[in-house]
């Protein structure tokens, strides 16, 4: 009878397609935000693009210029779209400095150092160096700001807040997707109460809830990437974000790019 009911048993859970709790899966995927593109403009293929933002309805750029490229150059300056290139407002000397990201806030312009541990500050008017402040991270590579803090990466998952009176950090947060830590997060745009950080080596974009540090949507920008290489195969990956408050449109572009392109999210 014990050997009958046994039997039963395998029966019955083989029919019903029972299954332990621990081999069910659930597969979380990250929303891909779509977009479209509005505008193409010329960008200069000996930009090495670290930074990228709006200020006044004027666009800036920051470079960087690694040795591998010996043509570039680590200045900040107004970038022209209709020829793509940067009227210059500083200029790093690059046997000692590679300059990365930047950022605007309360009358100051803030450009991060890659490896000295270092971040400058210019008035945001006259570009004239106000100062300098050292900070603990290992590396800098692109910033932001919310309005009330500047917001940092250093090629980690970590976004790490800083007050911009003396770059002092407030607080770390640390961005996951679907519980996974996401490295390598790069250049910075503060949109919409989002943090929107290109991931080095990658042609996406990923948007960042700063409440809890969560990828809630990416962009996949394989496509442009694509198309610039077409261009200029030397072309690198995909870096800068700017976002232009008047027309809601984002600029974005790439390390030796010969093209930035406006695009429009479809939210």
């Amino acid at each position: 009878m014990r050997k009958l009911l046994f039997v039963c048993l395998i029966f019955m859970t083989a029919c019903t397609g029972n299954r332990p709790a621990e081999e069910e899966e659930i597969v979380v995927t990250t929303p891909e935000l779509k977009f479209a593109v509005t505008n193409s403009f010329p960008h200069d293929t000996d930009s090495f693009t670290e930074g990228l933002v709006f200020h006044k309805g004027a666009l800036y750029e920051s470079t960087g210029s690694p040795a591998e490229f010996p043509e570039t150059e680590s200045v900040i300056g107004i970038l022209n779209i209709k020829d793509g290139k940067i009227e210059e407002k500083v200029s790093l000397d690059k046997s000692t400095y590679f300059g990365e990201g930047i950022v605007f806030l309360n009358d100051k312009l803030f450009q991060l150092t890659y490896k000295n541990q270092l971040c400058f500050v210019y008035d945001s008017s006259t570009f004239t160096k106000k100062g300098q402040f050292k900070y603990k991270n290992i590396e800098g590579w692109g910033l932001t700001t919310d309005g009330k803090y500047i917001i940092m990466s250093d090629g980690t998952h970590l976004l790490t807040y800083v007050d911009s009176e003396n770059f002092q950090t407030i607080k770390s947060i640390s961005v996951s997707e679907n519980g996974y830590a996401v490295q390598n997060l790069n250049e910075l745009e503060y949109i919409d109460g989002y943090i929107f950080a290109n991931v080095w080596l990658k042609n996406e974009i990923v948007k960042i809830d700063p409440s809890n540090g969560n990828v809630i949507g990416k962009l996949d920008l394989t496509s442009l990437k694509d198309s610039v290489l077409q261009i200029n195969p030397n072309a690198q990956e995909t870096n800068g974000i700017a976002y232009n408050p008047a027309t809601k449109k984002i600029f974005v572009t790439g390390k030796l790019w010969p093209k930035m392109y406006e695009i429009e999210i479809h939210r």
